[in-house]
């Protein structure tokens, strides 16, 4: 979505209000969780639904 919007880690970091650390983290699919609050900055950011930042895997239960 960063992409198809033209914007920078950076931008989207200020415009929602969290580090660019913690945004790189979700960014590259390594975040375990992420609050409401945040995904709705997200979405409004971004101008999306939350389907279009996440998808649903299931988990190996092999683990």
């Amino acid at each position: 979505m960063m992409a198809e919007r033209k914007m920078s880690l950076n931008k989207l970091s200020e415009l929602v209000g969290i580090t660019p650390a913690n945004l790189s983290i979700l960014k590259n699919e390594k975040g375990k969780a992420i609050r409401f609050t945040t995904l709705d900055a997200l979405c409004k950011a971004l101008d999306c639904q939350p389907g279009d930042l996440m998808e649903y895997i299931e988990e190996n239960e092999n683990k």
